[in-house]
């Protein structure tokens, strides 16, 4: 991570005797956009969860009125990372580079979290929106705040939807053809209905709601949660969820491309400068790091 890194974006702590690992989006100034920084400090975060032994569940939560306001448009910025998905080079330019940082930050940081081999559960109130639909769809369970709402309006941005791309098992085909047509938005008792979360709560007992399911699935043998998550997880992969993503990550970055020429003819600008230009390169580990 950047050693000039100033204010962290991710909170970590451990409860319950270090059985529930909480990680928590702490933006709530910038209503939790999800920029390089905290998508690394997710990642770390999430790493920690997974790679200690006391910790049996996950919670993903956010600081603030709401969960996550998805990307945060303002660019990647300077910070820098370690790559952890060996994709292509992120400084080029044109589609190239543009399509390597968001395989890395997006599609891959994505996939990582969602095959953690413990469950998670994301408490989610007020604005999820776009990107933030990401964070959330991750997580093996999801509990929602009476006042929670989705919206996922990229088609007005000239893509088909984010890049990890949920909508169809999440919501069914035909709602998510209306999700992302329209760009309208749908309330927790519509996503409840519909089966994206599990459960509705009134938003001031989000928090012990959580907690209270998180602690009653720590107490469950953890090598039998890991394997029940593994089957769930490779049916979806045995009906072509990965292979789903993959195309339509593919028709993103052709969204992508023709709104950058698009943009270009008509302002002499590239809409996206510099994207993943300040991305370390990946570097393979030298013996004495082994």
């Amino acid at each position: 991570m950047n050693a000039e890194q100033i204010e962290p974006m991710v909170a970590y702590e451990e409860v319950e005797n270090g059985a529930i690992a909480v990680v928590t989006l702490d933006r709530p100034d910038a209503r939790n956009a999800q920029n390089k920084q905290m998508t690394y400090e997710l990642n770390d975060a999430f790493t920690r969860a997974a790679n200690t032994d006391s910790v049996k569940c996950i919670v993903l939560a956010a600081s603030g009125p709401h969960f996550s306001a998805g990307h945060d448009l303002k660019g990647p910025g300077d910070f820098e990372a370690d790559r952890v998905w060996v994709g292509g080079p992120t400084d080029r330019g044109g589609a190239e580079g543009l399509m390597a940082f968001e395989e890395e930050m997006y599609l891959h940081m994505c996939r990582r979290w969602h095959d953690i081999p413990k469950p998670t559960i994301a408490a989610v109130q007020g604005n999820v929106i776009a990107g933030g639909l990401m964070l959330m769809w991750v997580c093996d369970i999801i509990v929602a705040a009476d006042d929670a709402s989705f919206r996922d309006m990229t088609v007005e941005f000239g893509v088909n939807g984010v890049e990890w791309f949920n909508h169809p098992w999440e919501l069914g085909i035909r709602k998510a053809k209306e999700l992302l047509f329209t760009g309208d938005a749908i309330d927790a008792a519509e996503a409840h209905r519909l089966g994206m979360v599990n459960h509705v709560v009134p938003r001031d007992e989000l928090n012990e709601f959580t907690l209270a399911m998180a602690g009653r699935i720590a107490a469950k043998p953890s090598f039998a949660l890991k394997l029940a998550k593994l089957a769930v997880n490779q049916t979806l992969d045995v009906q072509g969820f990965q292979l789903a993503q993959q195309q339509a990550f593919g028709l993103q970055h052709v969204g992508h491309a023709h709104a950058r020429g698009e943009h270009l003819r008509a302002t002499g600008t590239d809409m996206f400068p510099g994207a993943g230009r300040s991305r370390k390169p990946f570097e393979s580990p030298s013996p004495d790091d082994a």
